[in-house]
């Protein structure tokens, strides 16, 4: 009774504490660090998988006497579940996530296989057996807690309310008894192993479902009516960039006092470049709604209803391909997955857990050239780029950290801001290279065709006086959120039997939401329902105000002409409200 007693009083056990908690966290820590170390992520995903690691101390808690035994069982499944994560960070240098279970389930055993083992090496089998040994030894460590069974049990009640009880009434205090905050309760998880896949695959499942239902929609919408096509069954490849919020007051070829776009200044007599033309929305999924097909302020919904530029395409005749930077799977990117796989042929690159984690546009590079060789007589590429989305210094590498310090910048951006005002400046500076090489190899395929370029939205990084408004705000709108590059390129061969002198229609105030009227004119389609009035560059333009809004607030809509457009920077005395950090991927 006094040896029990004993036990009762005695302090915590904190080495033993340690060596549990160290082993439980080893399986998705591992993975962690090595994100952290390459700068491939940010914090949050580290802390999660650190905090969530610890609800593995509470059955040992419980039952100390089977400490070894129920760490051992435990840890085994957290090594099996940790491989894959760990193995897809060695080959891809990203985080799994419920994108990569797209991927998997999407594709055939043939296109699994090559896409896990184009880059295995032989060097993870020692790293996989390294990893391995390190479980190992810290599990021999492990032993059962010497402290009292009220202390466990305290010490398992506060585990279950500070990781389970308190996130849960907080998401839903914030969103209430909803989906989204079982989503936002959910995604606590999901940095950990074995909740990668757990929650991946619900995750998965739920935005196929959706996924499908766009698609089985989109299926059923009539052809566009009487198509009749200029060239119809010549040869020719079409090109449409879509890049991502890139605000072209900060692009060399409009001005910028910095040289952010030195290749596309060396096309420019090559291109035909359109220095008014903004964005409908500041997001990318509401913006591409109106952009891709002819949903516009009027008929918010019309991407539900009206055929699609892949459609459009596709009846005329054209190979699809989508060679997508951007996330896939995920539930604000649902849309955009919806997009590219109404096309005949998809890339996915980006399987990042986070859309603001380290992924470079330089990789669309390789697979975009495998299409403009593909043998079909007439195609239809489209690149989605992730362009300069936040966070910025994740969008290049490090040899284009050009801009360090306060050369060119504003006098009223702060020390402070200098670092990101320069990062987006870089970023500006890598889509240049990405956009004038993917010119640049559509040209030496010796093409019959063009090549579009435009940005989903903006961005304000510190363009303003007051110093202190970044990211997207639709409810305090100011001009770089919406002003977007927009510029084409028309091979010789393209030349020779289309239009392309549009030196009087560059500065057209146009909105990219009636983009699917300037392609068609452009590919030489006409239909019932094209509008020429709507097409940039048709001699029946029709100046029409450049709405920017939600549609499904009318009132919100406003004309872009009443935001004061700033050329490069505004003066010193101009005033725009604060906005708050936009952290989303879209």
């Amino acid at each position: 009774m006094q040896s029990s007693n004993a036990k009762e009083r005695q302090g915590w056990d904190w080495a033993g504490l340690a060596w549990l908690f160290l082993f439980f966290w080893y399986f998705s820590g591992v993975t962690q660090v090595l994100i952290q170390l390459t700068g491939t992520n940010g914090f949050t995903s580290f802390r999660q998988a650190f905090l969530v690691s610890g609800l593995w101390l509470i059955p040992v808690l419980l039952f100390p006497s089977k400490t070894k035994s129920i760490a051992g069982g435990i840890g085994i499944v957290l090594w099996l579940t940790s491989l894959i994560g760990l193995g897809y960070f060695c080959i891809y240098g990203q985080q799994f996530s419920q994108s990569v279970i797209f991927i998997m389930f999407e594709s055939n055993m043939a296109e699994s296989t090559e896409y896990f083992g184009q880059y295995f090496v032989w060097w993870m089998v020692p790293v996989y057996l390294i990893y391995t040994l390190g479980a190992w030894l810290i599990w021999r460590k492990v032993r059962p807690l010497h402290s009292g069974k009220s202390q466990s049990y305290a010490l398992a009640v506060i585990l279950v309310l500070s990781l389970i009880g308190y996130p849960a009434v907080r998401e839903y205090q914030k969103s209430g008894p909803t989906q989204a905050a079982i989503d936002k309760f959910e995604g606590r998880f999901e940095p950990a192993v074995p909740w990668q896949l757990v929650v991946g695959y619900n995750k998965y499942r739920k935005q196929l479902e959706n996924m499908n239902t766009l698609l089985e929609g989109n299926a059923k919408l009539a052809p566009l009516t009487n198509m009749v096509e200029a060239r119809a069954d010549q040869p020719s490849t079409l090109v449409l960039v879509i890049g991502e919020s890139t605000n072209r007051q900060r692009m060399s070829l409009y001005g910028y006092n910095r040289e952010t776009t030195p290749e596309l200044d060396k096309l420019r007599d090559q291109l035909q470049v359109f220095d008014n033309v903004v964005t409908p929305r500041p997001y990318t999924i509401e913006a591409l709604q109106q952009v891709l097909t002819f949903a516009d302020e009027n008929n918010p919904d019309g991407y539900l209803s009206t055929p699609s530029i892949i459609n459009m395409m596709e009846q005329a005749g054209y190979k699809t391909f989508w060679i997508t930077n951007q996330q896939t799977m995920t539930k604000r990117n649902t849309m955009l997955t919806t997009f590219s796989k109404q096309t005949d042929e998809q890339v996915y690159l980006n399987n990042n857990l986070n859309q603001n984690a380290r992924q470079y546009d330089g990789d669309v590079l390789k697979p975009f050239n495998k299409a403009l060789a593909d043998k079909a007589p007439r195609k239809l590429i489209v690149v989605h780029l992730l362009g300069t989305h936040m966070r910025y210094k994740y969008r290049y590498p490090e040899e284009f950290e050009k801009f360090t310090d306060n050369s060119g910048v504003p006098k009223w951006v702060t020390e402070d801001q200098m670092p990101t005002y320069n990062s987006y400046d870089n970023a500006v500076l890598y889509n240049d290279f990405v956009v004038s090489s993917l010119i640049k190899q559509f040209s030496a395929s010796q093409p019959d065709g063009f090549l579009l370029y435009l940005s989903d939205h903006g961005e304000a990084v510190f363009d303003s006086a007051d110093g202190g408004v970044i990211g997207r705000n639709e409810g305090k709108p100011t001009a770089p959120m919406y002003t977007i590059p927009f510029i084409v390129w028309a091979s010789d061969k393209w030349k020779q039997h289309s239009s392309f002198d549009f030196k009087s229609m560059l500065s057209r105030p146009y909105s990219s939401a009636n983009l699917i009227h300037t392609w068609a004119d452009l590919a030489g389609l006409s239909f019932a329902e094209l509008d020429k009035s709507k097409s940039l560059i048709s001699d029946q333009f029709t100046v029409r105000p450049q709405i920017i809004g939600d549609p499904s607030q009318p009132k919100s809509l406003i004309d872009f002409s009443m935001i004061k457009t700033r050329k490069n920077h505004p003066a010193p005395d101009e005033q725009v409200s604060n906005q708050p950090l936009i952290k989303s991927g879209t």
